[in-house]
């Protein structure tokens, strides 16, 4: 048996799904012998789908949430072309866990990855792997973070991805000069990134291919490669994960603002034995203008995102393709920038490594031309697992049965009367102590048991309406709250 046929019958309805091939590619076939032309048309009419991930950035980073100092003119166009959310979470609050929500449509109390260090199961299926047989070409152009080695039997090109460039795993992609990059099963190696470190650690200024710069290169040759027939570019950028290094030229247009800069001392990013390639180092680099680079890294992004949109246009499938842009988690302080001084959070609690809501709540922002409504806002609260549920909605799949998600196309094309919404919202973050979090429609409510088993768990409950900074516990005002949200957190570890 091949391994996607053993994958199709671990999922309750993928017999179903593989019935529903079968059947749609007899009768393609049949379509095709009566007319060929009739045939293409309405393959070409499937909307292409473009999913753009940014890598710890908050959901206060981004113009139209309310940041003053990062320009982002693009992201902010592509809100006012679209849809903005306003109540959208990540899977969780850090990197490959949240990619594997995101993957495969679970929450953390299911998903197979809930912590950084964890890998994917192989046998977890992806939106990939559903689009893949329906049709689309799919292609992953970055951080991946979820398997150890672009060979392994978890990595995208055994998960549903018919072509993948980016980094070897996620300690590559911590460092933007890397030695070698891996396009599917081959990999293509930069010599020049070897050794661009000075002795203070830091990247020598002009030296070295930027990974960030190829990953948008490959992303507008795989549109233009693919631009006649559907196809879900999955673009998760590393920006603007520590370490914090960018281009000069990305630089001039804050540099001239003189703000206040504490330089960062190399240091972080895990160890050299821990698979990190050559620029390890110490660790991440030395940088003295963090928050300039900060600020520059997301620009350059966003600059990159308007190159995507301009192509669309060019290649004239702007109407036809579905466009979603988010962020992995909350904003980082990891790279020595100044998160208070960006106000990353939002005004929110927390940060990365955080269940409260300045850990996991991101910006999400859906723009399709002439099927979304423009300049549009949307509070209903989703996340993450979300998204697969979605696209099958989208593209007229069958969404496996055992996911945690919902479809937002509803939302998405403005028929909210029709929109499902979820009973809850859920993750657990198992650090010291071990936090489990649901978000019920206003109120967020946490049950958080100390690793000291002696200690009984305690619990916090704040109404998000009126205290979106989690700041007034209000556990003591509404006791039958508790008692109707501790039997959500266990069904939520026990659906599957």
């Amino acid at each position: 048996m091949t391994k996607q046929f053993i994958k199709n019958l671990n999922t309750m309805n993928k017999f179903k799904l593989l019935m529903n091939l079968v059947l749609f590619c007899s009768l393609g076939m049949l379509s095709c012998a009566q007319n060929s032309t009739t045939s293409k048309t309405a393959k070409q009419q499937k909307p292409n789908i473009i999913y753009i991930l940014a890598d710890d950035m908050g959901y206060g980073d981004v113009g139209v949430y309310g940041q003053t100092k990062i320009k982002t003119p693009n992201i902010d166009k592509m809100a006012n072309e679209g849809l903005k959310f306003t109540n959208h979470y990540s899977g969780q609050t850090v990197c490959s866990p949240s990619r594997c929500s995101l993957m495969t449509g679970m929450h953390m109390g299911n998903a197979s990855v809930k912590r950084n260090g964890e890998l994917m199961d192989p046998n977890d299926v992806t939106v990939a792997e559903l689009l893949k047989p329906a049709g689309y070409k799919t292609g992953i152009i970055g951080k991946w973070g979820l398997s150890e080695g672009a060979l392994a039997d978890n990595s995208p090109n055994q998960q549903g991805f018919d072509h993948y460039f980016g980094f070897e795993n996620q300690g590559f992609a911590h460092f933007y000069y890397p030695e070698y990059l891996w396009r599917n099963h081959t990999k293509v190696e930069y010599p020049e990134n070897l050794n661009i470190r000075d002795e203070q650690g830091r990247y020598i200024k002009g030296k070295g291919t930027y990974s960030h710069d190829e990953f948008a290169k490959e992303a507008l040759q795989f549109i233009k490669d693919n631009k006649s027939e559907p196809f879900f570019l999955y673009l998760p950028f590393a920006i603007p994960h520590a370490e914090l290094t960018v281009p000069e030229d990305s630089k001039t247009q804050y540099r001239e603002l003189k703000w206040p800069e504490v330089p960062k001392l190399i240091g972080g990013g895990g160890g050299k034995d821990s698979g990190y390639g050559s620029q390890y180092v110490d660790g991440y680099c030395a940088q003295d203008e963090p928050n300039i680079t900060y600020a520059a890294m997301i620009s350059r992004m966003d600059k990159n995102i308007g190159r995507i949109f301009d192509l669309l246009d060019e290649l004239n499938i702007a109407e036809n393709t579905i466009i979603m842009f988010a962020s992995d988690n909350g904003p980082s302080y990891e790279g020595g920038q100044d998160t208070e001084f960006f106000n990353s959070a939002g005004g929110l609690r927390g940060h990365k490594r955080d269940v409260y809501e300045g850990g996991i709540r991101i910006p999400f922002i859906v723009k399709w031309k002439g099927h979304v409504k423009e300049g549009g806002v949307s509070n209903l609260p989703s996340a993450f697992w979300d998204f697969l549920p979605t696209v099958c909605d989208l593209t007229g799949l069958a969404s496996p049965k055992n996911v945690d998600g919902i479809s937002l196309l509803p939302t998405i094309l403005g028929k909210t009367e029709q929109q499902r919404k979820h009973n809850y919202l859920y993750w657990e973050w198992n650090n010291n102590p071990y936090y489990q979090a649901l978000r019920v429609d206003n109120w967020k409510f946490f049950k958080i048991t100390p690793k000291d088993t002696k200690m009984e768990p305690y619990y916090e409950l704040y109404n998000l309406a009126d205290d979106i900074s989690e700041s007034n516990n209000m556990v003591s005002q509404h006791p039958e709250l508790v008692e109707k949200f501790i039997p959500f957190i266990k069904e939520a570890q026990s659906q599957k």
